[in-house]
């Protein structure tokens, strides 16, 4: 038995787990909120017991207090039990298609294409870091969302501009969320007692940020995001696809200063949040939206365009297998399932609303007639992420 460390660092929070591998037992779970200056909010979820969450306030990076965590509560009893971790990299451009050993070297790549996703890849650079300097003796690993859809085919991934951006700049299609994707899809097939291989699968993400990818016989051959994590769904506060000609429309009109702040509006106060102009968070504006016609246009919105690229992924798969939702929304907001699966019908695809509104997941909503079966399945990117670190040092004998 290895214990793999499992790291998924974002601009304001990080979430680790630490695996037993290859049995897949996960045996503690950690969360670290740094997005307040003064003090941090620390988790942690230990096999058969509460929830503990406590407060720091002294200077100490995520990944040392998850090291400290660890220890405190006699998970490990030091650092050299750790045998790899692997780290979540949101982008990897066309310089990395699958998981990877972090060198000197790579890491240099990786800090070359920040600019595909600013608000992650930073943030993920900066744990790696984090995790070399406590473990330097331990082999890291990186996993990248975008690896999953590195085989879409090039009419799906280029975009109609002159072909000299993708040849000098690579301007084209990268997705994200693939470990997510990756980690549902596999979950469906094992649901569905069929090969992966065999599948055709709409895969929704449904979260604060929010993609969809269709997947034929195990492959990504098209996704909602694309060159940035920015684009594709409307999102919590992402604005998701938009006519580039209303950007430029706006800067001519001085709506923003200049481009750094329209990237700002685009990522931080648009979608649900700029809708709504009430919150970010689909359960309160669910509420809202019984009484505020803006909370349920942000609503409608929001199924709508899933709905679009609902019917575009149908038509690309030539029909599906199953739909699967996943995320925090896709997960747990029953009514939002219900409210796109009621636009699903002209496609043959029927729903049991009764077993829309169960808790224990995973399970399948859709009834015995339905064309696609409608499954709920939580996603873990931190066991995805292991697997991948588990299998690489295994291949390379690095332990």
């Amino acid at each position: 038995m290895k214990k793999v460390l499992s790291i998924n660092s974002g601009s304001s929070s990080l979430k680790i787990s630490l695996f037993a591998m290859p049995l897949e037992k996960r045996l503690a779970k950690i969360m670290v909120d740094y997005s307040a200056e003064a003090k941090q909010l620390v988790t942690i979820k230990l096999p058969q017991k509460s929830l503990v969450a406590e407060h720091y306030t002294e200077k100490a990076t995520p990944v040392e207090l998850a090291l400290k965590l660890l220890k405190k509560y006699q998970v490990i009893a030091a650092d050299q039990e750790i045998a790899a971790v692997g780290h979540r990299i949101v982008a990897g451009g066309e310089l990395f298609h699958q998981s990877t050993e972090i060198t000197p070297g790579m890491l240099r790549k990786l800090e070359s294409i920040n600019e595909l996703a600013p608000l992650h890849n930073p943030a993920n650079v900066a744990g790696i870091r984090d995790a070399q300097q406590l473990l330097p003796n331990c082999p890291q690993i990186a996993v990248f969302d975008t690896a999953f859809h590195t085989d879409l085919p090039p009419e799906n991934f280029l975009y109609a501009l002159p072909m000299e951006y993708y040849r000098k700049y690579k301007v084209r299609k990268y997705g994200a969320h693939g470990t997510s994707h990756r980690f549902v899809a596999q979950q469906a097939a094992t649901m569905l007692h069929r090969p992966l291989n065999e599948l055709k699968l709409i895969t929704l993400h449904l979260g604060s940020g929010a993609s969809m990818t269709a997947i034929k016989n195990g492959k990504s051959c098209d996704t909602s995001m694309g060159f940035s994590p920015l684009t594709g769904l409307m999102m919590s506060t992402r604005s998701g696809d938009v006519d580039p000609s209303i950007l430029v429309y706006l800067l001519k009109h001085h709506a923003f200063a200049n481009m750094d702040e329209c990237m700002r509006i685009l990522n931080q106060r648009s979608g649900l949040l700029g809708v709504s102009e009430a919150s970010s968070d689909m359960r309160e504006i669910e509420r809202e939206a019984e009484i505020d016609p803006q909370a349920a246009l942000a609503v409608k919105m929001f199924v709508k365009r899933i709905c679009d690229y609902i019917g575009s992924y149908w038509l690309e798969l030539g029909g599906a297998d199953a739909l699967v939702f996943t995320g925090g929304i896709g997960e747990n907001d029953s009514h939002l399932r219900e409210l796109v699966s009621q636009r699903l019908q002209c496609l043959g695809v029927e729903f049991q609303s009764a077993q829309n509104q169960r808790r224990d997941l995973p399970f399948d909503f859709a009834t015995a007639a339905s064309r696609a079966r409608l499954l709920v399945i939580p996603t873990d990117e931190e066991l995805m992420i292991a697997r991948d670190a588990y299998k690489l040092i295994t291949a390379k004998q690095l332990i």
